[in-house]
């Protein structure tokens, strides 16, 4: 089962929840796919034991054998590749963006001359771990790549679904969302009390309807702000799942990198009881479209 862990607008406490929620159950495995700034071991702490580099193929051109045909350009559908056609008065030239790059591998395949071959980038890297009895996996993306699911959809190769996995996804509703969250049995979205928070919700809201993947809300801070997320929930039929007040106390543990299950041991049945919420959403959606076959 792939639990998904995702938020409309970073700082809402995304992390929090997947950690806590992680630790309060059996038989976990924790993918921190928000590559670009994973911080999910500063507070499960795990001991990494291994890692590989992260690649993508991009594309190498041999000019001598390139009659720049600009076939390579035209079914390149992010724009990584520009040609320069040749003239009477100077040579052609081809040029590649790799940061552009997906790695399809379309240029590669449908060269006439055979003029272009595929090498690795290496893009980033990926580590893998454990805490006690919870497997830990998640990806670094380098500095100044520009982008993500590349890495993301590497991470997720790991995903061993004998396991209870939890995903934590970076924050926000664009591709990088998408990668993480896709294939999920269940997605928390996390969110905060607030204007911003609410505005954020309604856009991952729709992310997920539009992927079909079964959701439920989590507030936190739910002290703070006003009703506006609660009602919102209520007109569009959305459980909320738990709610996590504003504490200083909370706060603290957290600017220490304690998770809220260690610092307060009351809360971890309310995170047991988050998991069993879910599993019965999962059990119910199984049973609806068992009848519905």
């Amino acid at each position: 089962m792939i639990i998904s862990i995702a938020s409309g607008k970073g700082g809402t406490g995304k992390t929090t929840i997947a950690v806590n929620l992680a630790l309060s159950i059996d038989n976990a495995q924790f993918i921190d796919c928000d590559v670009e700034e994973p911080n999910a071991h500063i507070f499960l702490k795990p001991c990494i034991s291994s890692g590989k580099k992260a690649t993508i193929p991009v594309p190498e051109v041999d000019e001598a054998k390139c009659t720049y045909c600009g076939k390579c350009r035209d079914v390149c559908a992010y724009h990584a590749i520009a040609v320069l056609p040749a003239s009477d008065s100077k040579k052609g030239s081809i040029l590649i963006f790799p940061h552009l790059c997906h790695g399809c591998g379309a240029c590669s395949s449908l060269c006439p001359q055979k003029a272009i071959k595929e090498v690795d980038k290496e893009i980033g890297a990926i580590e893998i771990g454990a805490r006690g009895n919870m497997q830990f996996i998640h990806g670094r993306l380098n500095i100044g790549e520009a982008m993500s699911p590349p890495l993301i959809r590497q991470v997720r190769e790991y995903i061993d679904v004998a396991r209870t996995v939890i995903v934590d996804a970076p924050p926000g509703t664009s591709c990088p969302v998408v990668a993480s969250v896709r294939g999920s049995d269940f997605c928390i979205l996390v969110t905060e009390p607030t204007p911003f928070g609410l505005n954020d919700l309604i856009l991952a809201v729709e992310v997920l309807r539009k992927l079909k993947i079964s959701f439920g809300v989590v507030i936190n801070r739910a002290d703070l702000g006003n009703n506006q997320t609660e009602e919102y929930c209520r007109q569009e039929n959305i459980p909320v799942l738990m709610r996590i007040p504003f504490k200083k106390e909370i706060a603290m543990a957290y600017s220490k990198g304690e998770p809220i299950i260690e610092a307060f041991p009351e809360y971890r049945a309310d995170f047991i009881q988050l998991y069993e919420q879910i599993l019965g959403s999962i059990s119910a959606k199984k049973e609806e479209h068992g009848k519905l076959g």
